[in-house]
């Protein structure tokens, strides 16, 4: 059986400044509770929790028109994985982040609505306080 949980939050930054971040694959633990890394190797990403579960994830949708980020992760502890992100522009410094997932079996919906909202929140913390370890992350890059 499947089960779907969303949740959105207004980050009071630009929708291009959290589409940066969000479109960034390999920084998604610097601001995902409960990941330690991220190996990204072409559509493929890699992540690990900080329990040792490597999970392997199919990067589907990286759309900077739409704003639209998404992946299914194979295998693991899912039948079936689907994980949406769109940036939405709500005004110049200010956008709304949406963050879904369609989940089998169902009562992984629960678990992952949790981490989801904690996952926002994170990542709004960083992007207001323009400091954290996923736009260090970012700055390093050439």
């Amino acid at each position: 059986m499947r089960a779907s949980q969303r949740r959105h939050r207004v980050i009071e930054v630009s929708a291009d400044r959290a589409w940066a971040v969000v479109t960034r694959a390999d920084v998604l633990h610097h601001w995902f509770p409960g990941l330690i890394s991220c190996v990204v190797d072409g559509r493929a990403r890699t992540i690990t929790t900080r329990t040792g579960v490597s999970l392997v994830e199919d990067i589907v949708t990286n759309d900077p028109l739409q704003r639209r980020f998404q992946y299914k992760i194979t295998g693991g502890l899912f039948k079936e994985h689907l994980a949406s992100i769109d940036v939405i522009e709500l005004g110049a410094d200010r956008c709304l982040v949406t963050y879904a997932s369609d989940v089998d079996p169902a009562t992984m919906a629960i678990v992952l609505g949790g981490v989801m909202e904690e996952a926002l929140t994170e990542l709004a913390r960083q992007l207001e306080a323009d400091a954290g370890p996923a736009l260090d992350a970012i700055r390093k890059e050439p």
